[in-house]
């Protein structure tokens, strides 16, 4: 069974659409969804405003969702103002990442085994068997998934059930952004690269992978249920409540705390720190999950002196 220090499949779900960027397949941003227009938005959104009392230069901290559905258009206001008052984006990956085939080329890759095995033989009968019962249901091929590790099966089950619910990578909140700004010609950069968050998933252990594509197959059922109230909670910047889908059981998994969030918030607080001494201003796009708990960016930024206040908290934009 699982280990105890693996995560559950709703935290695998919470922790990748709320903290990095899988990329199984990437696809166009969609022209259909429509910009944010005034009194057309509900909800604050998840955006944080950093800066010093008295001096010029801020950071809006915009967390993300990172696959979203046409429906949840238009984006709450806290992001307009966000890139209405920004000079450049900073998102996890450099732009257009995602429009570089390398990318998933490189996850299939990395995903991929050897010739000498295949998942099957790698996990449990039970887990196989469950396996050999989705695919079908879901438009995949069980030849085609047996190459591959339980990490990359573990988020093909997902990206094809977000799929099914309508959410995209395409028109996530980091994918809307990218391609907005690009036509207004508003200079982006990445905080790290495609490399380093693709070794995040491979580099998860034999076991923790087995247990992490057992528990997904387990729990997927309930992903719509659990995104429903995901979206509720980032619209309306509700940062408890996402605290508590990620970090309720957080001591249970403190590797994977640290390798999907905690070490990358540290290798990021001084490029941020250095913008706003530098007196930038910049809409920082990174999954909302970064945002939350005391090693989140908000509370860094706070342990070095800066004054952190949700959008709605702001009276002068």
């Amino acid at each position: 069974m699982f280990e105890s220090r693996v995560f559950s499949a709703r935290r695998l779900l919470f922790l990748l659409t709320l903290s990095c960027l899988p990329a199984c397949h990437r696809e166009p941003v969609s022209e259909a969804v429509p910009a944010a227009k005034p009194g057309q938005a509900t909800g604050a959104g998840s955006v944080w405003v950093a800066d010093r009392e008295g001096q010029s230069g801020r950071l809006f901290l915009c967390g993300t969702i990172h696959v979203l559905r046409e429906t949840d258009y238009p984006l709450p206001p806290g992001y307009e103002a966000a890139y209405k008052h920004s000079d450049k984006l900073v998102l996890e990956l450099p732009p257009g990442s995602g429009a570089d085939s390398a990318l998933t080329t490189r996850m299939r890759e990395l995903g991929t085994y050897g010739t000498d095995t295949s998942l099957e033989a790698n996990v449990t009968k039970e887990t196989w068997a469950a396996v050999q019962k989705w695919a079908p249901a879901h438009g995949q091929k069980v030849a085609s998934l047996n190459r591959f590790r339980p990490w990359f099966v573990s988020l093909i089950i997902t990206s094809t059930e977000y799929g099914e619910l309508g959410a995209k990578q395409a028109i996530g909140v980091d994918q809307y952004f990218e391609s907005r700004a690009a036509r207004d010609g508003k200079p982006g950069i990445g905080l790290e690269t495609v490399e380093l968050q693709l070794k995040l998933f491979s580099s998860l252990t034999p076991e923790q992978q087995k247990g992490m594509l057992e528990q997904t197959l387990a729990e997927v059922s309930t992903l719509s249920q659990e995104y429903e109230k995901m979206i509720s909670a980032w619209k309306n910047g509700e940062l408890e409540a996402l605290q508590g889908m990620l970090f309720d059981e957080a001591e249970r998994f403190p590797e994977l705390m640290d390798l999907f969030l905690k070490s990358r918030n540290l290798a990021w607080i001084d490029r941020l720190d250095a913008m706003l001494k530098n007196k930038e201003n910049a809409m920082i796009l990174v999954g909302t999950g970064h945002l939350a708990s005391k090693d989140g960016l908000i509370q860094l930024l706070k342990d070095r002196g800066y004054r952190v206040r949700h959008f709605r908290q702001v009276p002068d934009l």
